[in-house]
């Protein structure tokens, strides 16, 4: 038919389970260094060689959101600093995965005594 537009038979999702981060290799330790504007900021021991920054980077990540390893996919920026992350399958319960990653480093300082 004339004028009638076609819709996708695949609900909409929502990106709320997308998380952009931005990464500095070689660090003292793995940890979440903050967030802001969009972005959350990761500290990783590993170096950005051979793919084990990022594959350190999954393994925390999965740490952090209770998930399987799998479940944690590199949707871009695989040799860039800046990546985009999606969480499959997670439920924010209406929290963005950025905040989580925050709300849930702001935790582990705390449990640490507030050291960095």
């Amino acid at each position: 038919m004339k004028g009638k537009e076609t819709k996708s038979t695949q609900p909409s999702r929502s990106h709320s389970n997308r998380l952009i981060v931005r990464v500095v290799p070689n660090a003292r330790r793995t940890e979440i260094a903050g967030g802001g504007d969009g972005v959350v900021r990761v500290r990783l021991q590993a170096p950005a060689t051979e793919g084990r920054a990022n594959e350190e980077l999954i393994r925390f990540l999965a740490e952090v959101f209770g998930t399987r390893r799998s479940r944690v996919v590199l949707v871009r920026g695989e040799k860039a600093r800046e990546k985009c992350l999606e969480i499959r399958e997670w439920q924010g319960n209406g929290e963005s995965a950025e905040g989580y990653a925050v709300r849930w480093a702001e935790r582990a300082a705390a449990l640490r005594g507030g050291s960095r």
